[in-house]
């Protein structure tokens, strides 16, 4: 295996439900995603995808065939949330309503096995708040019920600003916002990018989307994986007739840049 290889999965599956009523996931998947790589995963919703997206994230364990991230098995969730972090399409559901949103993203610190000192912690969570352009005093004090969908996905990138993790999954992390909320957060998720040197794994339903974003395009139906490649051979040069219609669910106007 190459030693720039991130995460590297060989032949997984994932299965709920027992006897008759068992439902495949994830169905026999093999993909490598190297260091520094933004991989989008697209399709339809029920294809799969967030549920590959947990096993990234440790949070379930493939059925059959192996996953392996950095050429060793996630066995300790905690140890790899110290590298693998996540963005949701549901800000609300990430953070406890009853605590201050700044009490959250220092406490988010206990996480790491090397805890920062208090007077750094509370300077890496000025400097997340001001990476997304929210200034420290603007939520202080506030809760998560006092601000909008828009500005909890900034707290949201906040916390990965803060955590500096290797490696993030976006779940949908634009799909409750507006365009213009969008195009920031967009911003904001290239930016880590750059300043981190992150490895992204963006899933979305929008090809559109990850035609822009993207280095790799893996597009999922019916659990698995029917084509995978460059955003401009995906879009361009389709294979699946499952892209052929996520593609023409794009407007026009978009499909014409696509083009360009």
């Amino acid at each position: 295996m190459r030693s720039n290889v991130v995460f590297s999965a060989k032949n997984i599956s994932k299965y709920f439900g027992h006897g008759k009523k068992i439902v495949c996931a994830v169905d026999d998947i093999s993909f490598d995603i190297a260091d520094g790589e933004i991989v989008s995963i697209v399709g339809g919703s029920g294809c799969g995808k967030s549920v590959l997206a947990k096993i990234m994230l440790g949070l379930y364990s493939p059925d059959r065939g192996t996953f392996l991230y950095k050429g060793k098995p996630i066995v300790d969730t905690r140890d790899h949330w110290n590298e693998v972090q996540s963005v949701f399409q549901d800000p609300f559901g990430c953070f406890n309503q009853f605590f201050s949103i700044r009490t959250q993203l220092k406490d988010a610190f206990g996480i790491l096995k090397n805890k920062p000192s208090k007077q750094e912690i509370e300077q890496r969570v000025d400097e997340a708040l001001l990476a997304v352009n929210v200034k420290p005093a603007d939520i202080e004090g506030k809760y998560p019920f006092e601000l909008s969908g828009g500005q909890m996905q900034r707290m949201l990138l906040a916390r990965i600003f803060a955590l500096k993790p290797k490696v993030l999954i976006a779940d949908e992390p634009t799909s409750m916002v507006d365009a213009c909320v969008r195009a920031n957060i967009l911003d904001y998720l290239m930016k880590l990018k750059e300043s981190l040197g992150m490895t992204i794994v963006f899933v979305t339903h929008d090809i559109g989307l990850a035609y822009y974003v993207s280095d790799r395009i893996f597009i999922m139906h019916e659990s698995k994986i029917v084509e995978a490649g460059k955003p401009e051979d995906v879009t361009q040069h389709p294979k699946s007739e499952h892209t052929i219609r996520l593609l023409e669910d794009i407007p026009d106007i978009n499909r014409e840049w696509i083009k360009k």
